[in-house]
């Protein structure tokens, strides 16, 4: 009888695909992989750590799943672990540490403890430079859009922030492997790509490569259609860089920029590297290059001394900015980091008036980008059949990342037609006509 296996992400897209990869991983090794719930023999939950909330996620679901079977094997892996600094430290509810850069030894790790039955700690020091981990996907869980991880760790050390700590320096994938990934994906169906990493920006500052390069050999592979990038830092949206990516037919025009604070006062003390009007530099190029983009980002209230005065400005320089999206996030103190144990914090009501008030402009902001293209013809990329309002309709995106539903019943699945926006179906969903 197979040994069934359980598993759950918490975290970034960077968790899922390193998720994705370890289910893979068991599959070929024998193991059936089933859903969370009670009668799994292994539970393996990708931790995270980004906020303290983060850490109380990663123990709750730790947890539930040594109550789901008192008798299974408990495996937390990832950043959540990483940041624990000894063994006394950790869960009663686990049973195997899988620290980062250590993912890739998951099967020999289990069957070593099948063996010896005994709590298992595999952990690396990420404080010392250490080689790319190298996991590997054909399939992913969405049928249409596969997610590249070609990099990570972090040399920012932003002040609000954990994850260097947890997830060591920059190291990034060779640019063969992930080539050699594409084309697999590609054979199996996939047309659309998202190049990911814990900061995609970094990716070739340990080795002799660049991110222009590497977007550049993906375009190369026959059968991508589209490209998309994960959150990029400013500094690297330079006229070089944004002139050669419009000139890539598979890059779509949607970009998240990461901002944090519109107040340049306010990025110093955060350990951000540039300043607000060299971020709407960015903003300004890619619009320069590419036909109505969509550009998304972070926004961090009530960070550690964050006046009045400061956040009239975040909120002045956001307005001008007029991104699609705004994700807006309360500071949050996480214990290890400068930003902890900085003074002047901010009082919860303070933050959530504050989240409100840049809530309320991203709607508006959000609904004037979308607006913008009733009536226009968009590229449509069909995923799955979905029920809205008691109705049938297939479901995909523009190359700008607009959800957008078609009533009609033909298969659509994976295929990419060109549509005219007819209006809004719903809050932040298209309607449109396919030809």
């Amino acid at each position: 009888m197979k040994v069934k296996v359980a598993l759950h992400n918490l975290g970034c897209k960077v968790n899922a695909y390193e998720l994705e990869a370890m289910e893979q991983m068991l599959k070929n090794a024998g193991y059936e992989v089933v859903p969370f719930a009670p009668g799994a023999d292994i539970y393996i939950i990708n931790t995270c750590t980004v906020t303290n909330i983060a850490d109380r996620k990663s123990r709750q679901m730790l947890h539930k799943a040594k109550k789901m079977n008192p008798e299974a094997i408990v495996v937390a892996a990832g950043c959540y672990v990483q940041a624990q600094k000894d063994a006394e430290q950790m869960d009663d509810a686990i049973d195997i540490v899988l620290g980062n850069n250590k993912k890739q030894d998951l099967i020999e790790i289990l069957e070593q403890y099948r063996k010896e039955n005994g709590q298992k700690q595999e952990m690396i020091d990420l404080k010392e430079p250490v080689e790319y981990e190298e996991l590997k996907l054909s399939s992913t869980g969405e049928h249409t859009r596969a997610y590249l991880k070609v990099q990570d760790g972090c040399n920012q050390f932003c002040s609000y922030c954990i994850i260097p700590y947890v997830r060591g320096r920059v190291r990034s994938r060779k640019k063969e492997e992930v080539v050699e990934e594409v084309k697999r994906l590609v054979a199996n169906g996939y047309q659309e790509f998202v190049l990911t990493g814990i900061h995609l920006s970094s990716y070739g500052v340990d080795c002799e490569e660049a991110l222009l390069s590497l977007i550049q050999a993906v375009q190369a592979v026959e059968g991508v259609k589209r490209i998309r990038l994960g959150s990029l830092e400013p500094r690297i949206i330079t006229e070089e860089f944004v002139k050669t990516i419009s000139s890539l037919p598979a890059i779509c025009p949607h970009f998240h920029l990461s901002l944090q604070s519109g107040c340049t006062e306010t990025l110093k003390r955060m350990n951000r590297k540039y300043t607000a009007q060299e971020y709407l530099d960015g903003c300004a190029l890619l619009r320069k290059y590419f036909v109505h983009p969509a550009l998304t980002t972070d926004v961090i209230v009530g960070f550690p001394g964050e006046t009045e005065e400061e956040f009239a400005q975040s909120k002045s320089m956001i307005e001008e900015a007029d991104f699609y999206e705004t994700h807006i996030f309360k500071y949050s103190r996480r214990k290890g980091t400068r930003a902890d144990r900085m003074e002047n914090q901010i009082p919860e009501t303070v933050k959530t008036e504050r989240s409100h008030i840049l809530l309320e402009m991203g709607k508006d902001h959000q609904r004037k980008y979308m607006e913008y293209y009733i009536g226009k013809e968009v590229e449509i990329l069909f995923e799955e059949r979905v029920e809205i309002k008691g109705q049938s309709y297939w479901i995909g995106h523009t190359r700008e990342y607009l959800k957008v539903a078609f009533g009609g019943g033909e298969n659509l699945e994976n295929c990419i037609r060109i549509g005219t926006i007819t209006g809004f179906l719903e809050e932040g969903i298209f309607s449109c006509t396919i030809r």
